[in-house]
């Protein structure tokens, strides 16, 4: 049997930019030095949709730039290649291949070249595999070449060249970041004839530079001399900045490391701890899908949703309340007051629930000890704002009431799995290895540990690392994707996940006395606290979080902006606060866009 070298690419995410391009109904899409076409698209596969039920594979048989090409499908989905125990430097038997390491996956995304396409060993693998997986063609060359593909039934992507740009801009075709248009000018084969060609909209964020979008990157430039002054003044070892521009990817770096000692170098795919912007991200969101549904009403209360708080003091508490910060509850707080026989170094039956590496908890300990002890706390200035982590420990309880789902799989099921957010959860550790997640503090008076993807909050650990408030990771381009949904009153990707009218309820500001929305924190008008930063325009919404995070949407400017940090490692600093690092970058970003 005749072996070929199939090179496998690990997928290095790698930020890529691209040249503005202006497309037009007769033309296809350009890439520096030739055209990029869109074939057999008749069941509108392309731009991908589904994404919660593809499992995608990227194969490549000869392009060199497929580390590009792979970098940027990771940016929509988790592509996956082989494990680097299947990478062949000599050859690979593509029988093994299709008998065994695909068997997992229904979307195969294969890479091909003109030079690939005169081997009859990869036409058969393509042949077999396309009778039982969806098969799209990455294809760079000669056009004369696609009549080596008369045979597919599946979309095929042609770049009439090879380069970086041509692959970045393929990557993107294939996932609605940028638009298909285009038909071919002459007659190729049978099948792909004069005329042949498909347009497809943009669904999807764009990776691209600031010049796509009118802007000049050297405007942006201040940002790394903010970023390394964070740095430099120990404000944070790591930041991740993200600027979304009219749903292009305009600016993302990675600054720094993960620690001080700079072993491990920040990269754009690092996870973050995101703190109480879980509030926005996870149990706001799920609480806005079950409104929509009429599971939750905003204006029903804790003892419509919740049995055992009825005849409690929380039991008229409005859900409006809860999510505005004016209810009145207070603190509880048990973690620094545990007995040595509530926890063990070792897990057990009797200490099932992991808090940290070497830290058990006994189970129930929000059954048993927290949820009673605050039904009993007293309130305190109810109808005042006063921002407190109690209010979403209670909204997480009614949205598992209403949903009948634990959170963390709520949210994932309706929004993170189907956006593609494939970092985005909580319990990282469950999912990815330490050197892709970034620890935040050596923690000495709880855990006694360093907390390495392990949630930060130790009321958010006691539960498991589950909560409301608190216990949510990701990446700062999960993060864009999720927020650029928002931005779009709820679509992404050809889908609708809210209704636009529900996104305008949520983000608006909710009463006279404060500034918040519904669950988001929002632009103050008091222009004394330039908050969240001086140049921010009326109706910015997003939150912060205590390990150094913020995420904030200006639709006046169709803007996202995205600051991931760990200012809390080694130990809690107030920094990069003093330092205003935070809402100076976002300040530089603002001028320019409102130059």
């Amino acid at each position: 049997m005749k072996k070929l070298a199939v090179k496998l690419m690990l997928f290095l995410l790698v930020f890529s930019t691209t040249e503005n391009v202006v497309y037009s109904q007769s033309t296809p899409a350009s890439v520096p030095g030739g055209s990029l076409y869109l074939f057999n698209n008749q069941a509108k596969t392309i731009p991908l949709r589904g994404l919660d039920d593809r499992k995608i594979t990227s194969i490549n048989t000869g392009s060199a730039f497929s580390t590009i090409f792979d970098s940027l499908l990771r940016k929509y989905a988790d592509v996956k290649s082989l494990e680097t125990s299947y990478y062949r430097t000599d050859s690979l038997n593509l029988d093994n291949l299709t008998g065994d390491y695909l068997k997992f996956y229904n979307s195969l995304i294969i890479q091909v070249t003109s030079q690939s396409l005169t081997d009859p060993e990869i036409i058969r693998f393509i042949t077999e595999n396309q009778k039982r997986k969806d098969i799209i063609i990455a294809g760079f060359g000669e056009l004369g070449s696609l009549k080596s593909l008369d045979f597919i039934t599946g979309p095929v992507v042609w770049s009439t060249v090879s380069n970086a740009d041509a692959a970045s801009n393929a990557a993107q075709l294939i996932f609605g970041g940028i638009a298909a248009r285009g038909t071919l000018g002459k007659t190729i084969s049978g099948k792909y004839k004069a005329g042949t060609g498909y347009s497809t909209e943009k669904t999807r964020l764009r990776y691209s530079s600031p010049e796509a979008v009118g802007l000049k990157s050297a405007d942006l430039d201040s940002i790394d001399l903010i970023a390394a002054e964070a740095i430099r003044e120990r404000a944070t070892p790591s930041a991740v900045v993200m600027v979304i521009k009219d749903g292009n990817v305009i600016f993302n770096k990675a600054y720094g490391s993960h620690t001080y000692d700079g072993a491990e170098k920040t990269k754009l795919s690092d996870i973050y701890d995101l703190a109480s912007v879980t509030k926005v991200s996870a149990t706001t969101l799920s609480s806005m899908k079950l409104y929509e549904q009429g599971r939750i009403s905003l204006d029903k209360t804790v003892g419509d949703y919740i049995p055992n708080a009825r005849k409690s003091n929380k039991e008229d508490l409005k859900v409006r309340e809860l999510l505005a910060h004016q209810s009145g509850v207070t603190a509880v707080s048990f973690y620094l007051k545990l007995k040595p026989d509530e926890y063990s170094a070792d897990s057990s039956q009797a200490y099932p629930v992991k808090v940290s590496d070497n830290y058990y908890f006994k189970p129930d300990y929000f059954k048993d000890m927290f949820w009673p002890a605050f039904l009993k706390a007293p309130l305190r200035n109810r109808g005042t704002y006063v921002y407190t982590d109690m209010n979403m420990y209670v909204m997480k309880e009614i949205v598992e009431w209403q949903s009948n789902t634990p959170i963390d799989k709520y949210v994932q099921d309706q929004f993170y799995k189907p956006l593609g957010m494939y970092t985005a959860g909580y319990l990282p550790r469950n999912r990815f290895e330490k050197d892709q997640i970034v620890p935040t503090e050596d923690e000495g008076n709880f855990r006694k540990t360093l907390l390495h993807g392990y949630v930060h909050d130790p009321g958010a650990s006691l539960l498991g690392g589950v909560s409301g408030h608190a216990g949510l990771f990701s990446s700062a381009n999960d993060l864009g994707i999720l927020y650029q949904m928002l931005l779009n009153k709820g679509t992404y990707g050809g889908e609708r996940y809210l209704k636009a009218e529900t996104v305008n309820l949520f983000t608006s500001k909710q009463s006279d006395v404060s500034r918040r929305a519904l669950g988001f924190d929002m632009y103050d008008p008091d222009t004394t606290k330039a908050y969240p930063s001086k140049l921010a325009t009326p109706g910015t919404y997003g939150h912060t979080g205590f390990t150094g995070i913020c995420v904030w949407v200006d639709p006046k400017y169709n803007l996202i902006y995205i600051f991931l940090s760990n200012r809390v490692h080694p130990k809690i600093t107030d920094k990069l606060y003093q330092l205003n690092i935070r809402s100076r970058i976002q300040d530089v970003v603002n001028r320019a866009v409102q130059k």
